[in-house]
């Protein structure tokens, strides 16, 4: 591996020399990706990952690169085709990472590159002790039964699967009888000694399926204990329930402490502060409640005492860091108003009674989604807008002012015309401010009509931020001729605890009364052509647009529902997160104090009163909104003699993730619009 800037300047010029002014699927799928890594050891480079998807392979190719944290010329750390990730720091300032799925050791400058020896085939989430003689790692481990060959071994041709209890399947895998557990192994000179299981015969997981990682476990920094998040539960407790639990592994004695019992809730993402002294998390208070409040808790480690440093705040945490300079500063992003912005809480470091006080450090129309690590006074961030992809960004603690460190998608961007996009609030109807996101189309001319796009955002308690979205991009949309009214309707971060909250058990209330709200009033502009508009939406974003098919009154003139919920009953009996279903419908579908989830707000009830062409998109190895739903739609659609399309993507989950499929992905749903909306 080699420095090659040239690479990167190649790339971007590849790109740019594309003659456009606005955004379009293909460009949007050409655009550098850009993750964080980590910081140098001594606080003057990041190590960030630039992935480029190829249309033609169907793959992406994913280099490392390192840059100064003021900003400066990126060099290349590696090269070539694959994808390269997961960087952590390893004894004598090397650097190891993860390349098709062996792991390697390379000097700080990418040269050297040879692979650690030692680990399991299939080892992940790979991370050195701080005093670089051990290592920690996650793999799979088979603990129980469930194929048919487990039972008859002689019939090695078998596919069978068996189950008794629930949890058999989990966003897009079956359960197969394996479980990721946490090893330890000593280390030297670029070899790892034989591991131990810290979990052994335990049936459960670290990380937490199916979007857990490296977060999940931890080396203390005196590197004598080993800190994990998981869920002590398996079947159906486990499928309904969110009670994980941080605990404490001891090499030297073996034994393990649970720090967060009588915690109920979700408890993730333990960090140590960089004295050593506490120990922070992120901790929800209700069994059950996978959108509860995320609080940030802390723990002295000394007397085990445990203080919520964010339990008086109306608002809900995301990530956090510790400040560098001991334990009594974390810095976190929260959403606020549409747009996630950083914070600092300072708090007493002995739990004396003092209130702990939180400050906004940035402010403005864009997202503050990640911190990368800190130099000085000086953070590192990852930032972006609905114009602009995610990149590196320096932020003052002091003023919050943002400085761009890396630049991976200027040369595109310097060649588009760019979507103007307005925060405007307006009242519901039950006589509350909603904040309502209006992005304008390129070239936009008051004196025109536009068609005009309602987005119904997902989660349902997913925030409608700044976010950059490849599938749901509104610089595309905009840049196709629509208006976007994108509102922070019931159930969204970022407005306070309860507004948050009130979604639950109100799926086909208030929020909906919500949309209506927003397309309504931004339909008075007149540039918004009301004979041109449609709902489009994924998830309980799919959801809403079949319920909007049926109580529109005529408002729109066509549908786009992804992964949506179309019958409330028959998704609650084949949705695999039990927990979710449970509580946001109030209960199962028997008990009869859960009814208007079951009726008065399931959308199949309606489809008498749908009038409207709808496309419908289903995965087909979505669990979490299964294929059924989808396939309910379209089939009503077309009995009742509706314009329908149903687009079936087999091999894809919730999401859409490989390249060529997001491509017709986004063809189908312009063409849709262009056809509808005459």
């Amino acid at each position: 591996m080699k420095k090659n800037y040239l690479f990167l300047l190649f790339s971007l010029l590849t790109v740019s020399s594309i003659a456009q002014n606005k955004m379009t699927p293909e460009l949007l799928w050409k655009l550098g990706r850009v993750g964080a890594e980590m910081m140098s050891e001594d606080g003057k480079f990041v190590y960030y990952g630039i992935s480029y998807p190829n249309v033609d392979s169907n793959k992406s190719v994913r280099n490392i690169w390192k840059i100064p944290v003021a900003g400066g010329t990126p060099i290349a750390i590696s090269t070539g085709a694959g994808s390269k990730n997961s960087v952590r720091q390893a004894p004598n300032g090397k650097l190891l990472y993860n390349f098709r799925g062996a792991w390697w050791l390379m000097n700080a400058d990418g040269s050297d590159s040879k692979a650690l020896l030692g680990l399991p085939e299939e080892a992940d989430n790979v991370q050195f002790s701080p005093d670089g003689t051990k290592l920690i790692f996650s793999n799979e481990v088979k603990i129980s039964k469930v194929a048919g060959v487990d039972f008859y071994p002689e019939l090695k041709k078998s596919n069978v699967l068996m189950y008794s209890s629930l949890n058999n399947r989990h966003w897009d895998t079956w359960e197969d009888g394996n479980y990721s557990h946490v090893f330890y192994a000593n280390y030297s000179n670029g070899v790892v000694d034989k591991a131990i299981d810290i979990m052994e015969g335990q049936a459960f997981d670290c990380p937490q399926k199916p979007s857990g990682g490296a977060e999940d476990l931890l080396w203390s920094p005196d590197s004598k204990s080993i800190v994990y998040v998981t869920k002590q539960s398996t079947g159906t407790a486990y499928a309904t329930s969110t009670n994980t639990d941080i605990f404490q592994y001891f090499i030297a004695t073996a034994k393990t402490e649970n720090l967060s019992a009588g915690l109920m809730g979700y408890d993730v993402a333990p960090a140590f502060s960089s004295d050593g002294n506490s120990l922070a998390w992120l901790s929800m208070s209700r069994d059950g409640f996978e959108a509860d409040k995320n609080n940030l808790m802390v723990m002295n480690l000394a007397n085990h005492a445990k203080m919520n440093i964010t339990a008086q705040w109306d608002n809900t945490c995301e990530g956090f860091r510790w400040d560098n300079a001991g334990h009594s500063i974390i810095y976190f992003t929260a959403y606020t108003q549409g747009t996630e912005q950083l914070y600092s809480v300072r708090f007493p470091a002995d739990a004396a009674p003092t209130a702990p006080v939180i400050r906004q450090i940035t402010s403005g129309d864009f997202d503050i989604n990640g911190i990368v690590g800190q130099t000085g006074q000086q953070l590192l961030v990852a930032r972006s807008d609905m114009n602009h992809a995610s990149e590196l960004f320096s932020v003052t603690i002091s003023d919050g002012k943002c400085l761009a460190i890396t630049h991976t998608n200027d040369a595109v961007y310097s060649t588009l015309d760019m979507p103007k996009v307005e925060k405007t609030w307006v009242t519901t109807s039950d006589g509350k401010k909603m904040l309502v996101w209006v992005v304008l189309p390129v070239g936009f001319d008051a004196s025109k009509q536009y068609p005009t796009l309602l987005y119904c955002q997902g989660g349902p308690q997913s925030a409608l931020s700044q976010f950059y979205s490849f599938r749901w991009n509104f610089q595309l949309m905009a840049s196709q001729g629509y208006i976007v009214v994108a509102p922070n309707r019931r159930g969204m971060p970022g407005h306070g605890v309860q507004w948050n909250e009130a979604i639950s058990k109100d799926w086909g209330g208030q929020p909906i009364q919500d949309y209506l709200t927003a397309i309504d009033s931004i339909s008075a502009r007149s540039y918004v052509d009301k004979n041109r508009r449609a709902a489009v939406g994924a998830s309980y974003g799919g959801y809403s647009v079949f319920m909007l098919a049926g109580l529109h009154q005529n408002r729109f003139k066509a549908f786009i529902a992804h992964d949506g919920v179309f019958d409330t009953r028959s998704w609650y009996g084949t949705t695999e997160e039990i927990w979710f279903s449970k509580w946001d419908m109030g209960g199962p579908y028997w008990d009869s104090k859960n009814e208007k989830s079951f009726t008065k707000f399931n959308p199949i009830t309606m489809v008498d009163k749908w009038n409207a062409p709808i496309l419908i998109y289903q995965g087909a190895k979505d669990f979490r909104t299964p294929i059924e739903q989808g396939l309910q739609a379209f089939q009503a659609a077309q009995l009742r003699g509706i314009k329908s399309k149903l687009v079936l993507l087999p091999t894809e989950n919730h999401w859409v993730l490989s390249a060529q499929n997001a491509i017709i992905w986004q063809h189908e749903f312009y063409n849709w619009l262009s056809d509808n909306l005459k």
